[in-house]
């Protein structure tokens, strides 16, 4: 679905993207994590045939970027509409680029993210601009969907109907490449997640290597399960997946403390944890 073989990006001296390798299954939701700065809009961009590589082979949907873009939905964690239009002349209008649509899945949406399309777009908050693309690239018929950051500005009743919206596409067959800064989104939906940092690749892997990872270092505590959770053992980041009570409850004060990390947290400490354990 998505194959990136050594993507080099250069904005004059600057290396953006460095040796990028990337492979994303059909039907599987992929996680895209980094810190900022580490080069996930830039790989999306020429994902979308926005960029062009300076370096490396990139194919979406078995072709060249710009040959597969009527087939890709894109969201982007800051959306800019039409100000004078109405939120439903905005879903016309992205209909009639793509040249496709599907009506009946657009009302349907709408209605589960009460969004008033009759309202002009001034008038909306950033979370209903948000709802407006979602509602467009969930209802489109197309086979990619590129959600970078797509719940920003959404109330959490609305993460709950996204993350529906996002198995209900893996469901029709859909594939999902996902940007998130919220770890216990990415636990929830991602059957593989790749990271970034600094344009490079830190660790391309399932969840599983988590948890994996937190069973060597915790092995006293095999059962967690649910929520991710940072852990610092003797000053060294463990991430772990459990609820933050019992991971609280079950590590010794006096060996660890505990908080509940973003995305950003993580990765600027992979140095810590990059790397796959022993064996693999």
């Amino acid at each position: 679905m998505i194959e990136i073989d050594g993507l080099v990006k250069r904005f004059g001296a600057f290396t953006a993207v460095d040796h990028l390798d990337m492979r994303v299954e059909p039907g599987a939701v992929h996680g895209f994590l980094g810190p900022n700065g580490a080069g996930k809009s830039t790989t999306i961009r020429v994902l979308l045939g926005l960029y062009r590589a300076t370096a490396g082979r990139v194919r979406v949907l078995g072709l060249d970027p710009l040959e597969a873009t009527r087939r890709i939905s894109y969201v982007p964690g800051e959306v800019t509409l039409w100000r004078n239009l109405t939120g439903q002349e905005v879903l016309d209008a992205l209909a009639g680029l793509r040249g496709s649509r599907d009506a009946a899945a657009e009302k349907r949406l709408a209605a589960d993210f009460a969004l008033d399309t009759r309202r002009r777009v001034r008038t909306y908050s950033k979370g209903n601009r948000q709802k407006v693309a979602l509602v467009a690239a969930f209802a489109a018929p197309t086979d990619l969907l590129v959600l970078d950051e797509p719940t920003s500005g959404l109330d959490p009743l609305m993460e709950e109907l996204f993350q529906r919206c996002v198995r209900d596409a893996v469901s029709a067959g859909r594939t999902v490449l996902l940007s998130s800064h919220l770890l216990g989104e990415v636990e929830d939906l991602c059957d593989s997640v790749t990271i970034i940092k600094d344009g490079r690749l830190v660790e391309p892997d399932t969840n599983s290597w988590i948890a994996d990872r937190t069973a060597v270092a915790l092995r006293r505590d095999p059962r967690v399960h649910g929520r991710y959770v940072q852990i610092l053992v003797q000053n060294r980041v463990v991430i772990l997946l459990g609820e933050v009570g019992s991971a609280r409850a079950r590590v010794a004060a006096s060996q660890a403390t505990w908080t509940v990390p973003g995305v950003y947290d993580v990765c600027n400490r992979l140095d810590v944890v990059s790397g796959p354990p022993a064996g693999r």
